[in-house]
């Protein structure tokens, strides 16, 4: 089959009469009756620092474009059969995957029994293991120099509701950053973007004290911590939920299409549609 390539490289170029008029100005490129658009190319060549470079990158993309339209149909003019049976049996896998992954997605549960979690959380800790630790606590960011750290510090080590209010009006008045989760976990990324320390290092000393302080030329960062978890310790099942909905995701997903599959095999017998030859 004869290769025919038109490529219109700017508007006000000579126009193709092979292309159609009503499509003519549209279009900046076109091989073997396929083309491409003004549209389709600006979103390539909007972030061109100038007209130049403009050019280049369009070039550039039209010779792309065209190549692998071209390579494509001299492939498939001379596939066998072999790769013919390839291309079915991907088109096939792909279809097929598609409408599995939407079956999937409608017919999932929104919520697991309360039971199942806990037999999930019993059954695989070796699968929710800490990668990096966690903690619960206060985290406080405060200039140096600002006045009453020391009492600061002693508040932080006794939480009770005094404390508290007295940490929450310090930090109004002074804090730079202030966080208060006693009663959700945060990783040790999420810390170390407040708290300039190395991973390994805040690991240390949270093995060591309750109180974590670490000073720059411009801040104090205290951490106080309520509780913790190690790198290698099981995944509190609350830290834990996220994960186990996965697993049990995975576990619901493998039994409902396996179900679907035998359904619609025993349909096929049952109505005849499925005919086996001894």
């Amino acid at each position: 089959m004869k290769k025919i390539l038109y490529i219109l490289l700017g508007i006000g170029l000579a126009s193709c009469a092979l292309v159609p008029s009503e499509h003519r100005e549209n279009v900046v490129a076109e091989v073997n009756g396929q083309q491409l658009t003004k549209e389709q190319l600006a979103v390539l060549t909007s972030s061109a620092g100038n007209a130049q470079d403009s050019a280049a990158i369009a070039e550039a993309y039209i010779r792309q474009w065209a190549i692998q339209i071209l390579e494509y149909e001299e492939a498939r003019d001379r596939a066998d059969a072999d790769i013919e049976k390839m291309v079915e049996d991907y088109r096939r896998s792909l279809y097929v995957h598609e409408y599995e992954q939407q079956l999937v997605a409608r017919h999932q549960p929104k919520e697991w029994p309360d039971s199942m979690v806990e037999a999930v959380y019993a059954t695989n800790r070796e699968q929710l293991l800490l990668r990096e630790p966690i903690v619960k606590g206060v985290l406080l960011v405060v200039p140096q120099g600002a006045p009453k750290m020391d009492y600061l510090k002693h508040w932080l080590k006794k939480l009770d509701d005094k404390n508290i209010e007295k940490i929450e009006k310090y930090a109004f008045q002074y804090a730079t950053g202030y966080e208060y989760f006693p009663n959700e976990w945060r990783s040790a990324n999420q810390i170390l973007m407040r708290m300039p320390m190395e991973t390994d290092l805040l690991s240390e000393r949270m093995a060591k004290n309750s109180q974590v302080v670490l000073e720059d030329s411009n801040a104090v960062y205290i951490l106080q911590v309520t509780d913790k978890r190690i790198v290698g310790d099981v995944m509190p099942a609350d830290y834990a939920k996220e994960r186990i909905d996965q697993i049990l995701l995975s576990h619901w997903q493998v039994g409902y299409l396996q179900q679907r599959r035998n359904k619609l095999y025993n349909e096929a017998v049952r109505f005849n549609k499925l005919k086996i030859y001894e």
